[in-house]
């Protein structure tokens, strides 16, 4: 069980909806949010709007009452510890924000579950005031992947945890995710990995356009209970698989060792007779 890492994207997978609008449309900053919107980077913009909320007076546990009101599907939770009691090493990729998501998780009592989150850096300074910055500092290099946005690339991440794993002795990979930047890590997955989209969103859509492109198993799913089903049912059959291989091997170690044991020795002419050990 050891060798199945689930990794999850967090924003329409883990919670319905998107934290940053969530928190912008709850804290009443909608019309600011979208005349800002083409002028500026996400993530610059989401510094921008915390900068704005907090000069009008929101502080950060009014911060944290919006991210514990969050739309969750009353499924997702116990498919998480489901998964994490069955023994895999569970990890999120995301491009929402640390903070948002360590808030969420630890609300949900499920943070500890996780044994690593990828995502953009979110922070209280000593103002009081969320500071947000991009997992990728784009304004110094870029990370070259023309598919992604300029602050992440899912695929980079999934790579670093691949090469991990291959240190570790893990092997299989469960991926789930909704978004365009789902696509690119996808595309990282291996033969016996397993990508999970999240149908009619954007990534099951661009899945379904390049079908050849996946080398992995591609099964879908549409809601929390979904998810739940579909995930666990794949886990379940990893292990059956990897139970019924970890027989076979011991079945034919145990078959060449009574077949050595039991090995005529004849002596050959010239050379005296060999006893078997004992």
């Amino acid at each position: 069980m050891a060798g199945i890492v689930v990794v999850f994207d967090f924003d329409k997978t883990i919670i319905d909806l998107d934290s940053d609008n969530w928190m912008v449309d709850e804290l009443g900053a909608t019309n600011l949010f979208n005349q800002l919107l083409p002028t500026m980077p996400w993530n610059t913009l989401m510094d921008t709007m915390m900068k704005e909320l907090h000069a009008q007076g929101k502080i950060i546990q009014d911060v944290e009452e919006v991210l514990k009101r969050v739309p969750i599907h009353p499924r997702i939770v116990p498919a998480i510890k489901s998964a994490y009691s069955l023994g895999c090493d569970l990890r999120i990729v995301s491009d929402a924000n640390i903070f948002f998501i360590e808030t969420i998780l630890n609300h949900l009592g499920i943070k500890d579950c996780f044994s690593e989150i990828n995502s953009n850096p979110g922070f209280v300074d000593q103002e009081g005031r969320l500071r947000i910055s991009p997992y990728h500092n784009f304004h110094l290099s870029s990370h070259g992947c023309e598919r992604c946005p300029p602050n992440m690339c899912k695929a980079m991440i999934v790579e670093g945890i691949q090469i991990s794993l291959e240190k570790e002795g893990k092997k299989r990979m469960i991926y789930l995710g909704d978004g365009v930047g789902d696509f690119c890590p996808s595309l990282k997955l291996k033969e016996c990995d397993f990508m999970m989209p999240r149908k009619d969103f954007p990534v099951w859509e661009l899945i379904c356009k390049n079908p050849s492109s996946l080398k992995a198993k591609v099964c879908e799913w549409t809601d929390g209970e979904d998810l739940e089903h579909v995930l666990l049912q794949l886990i379940n059959s990893i292990c059956f698989e990897e139970r019924n291989n970890q027989r076979d091997t011991n079945l034919l170690s145990s078959s060449m060792e009574f077949k050595f044991e039991r090995i005529p020795m004849v002596a050959h002419e010239g050379f005296p007779q060999v006893l078997p050990v004992p």
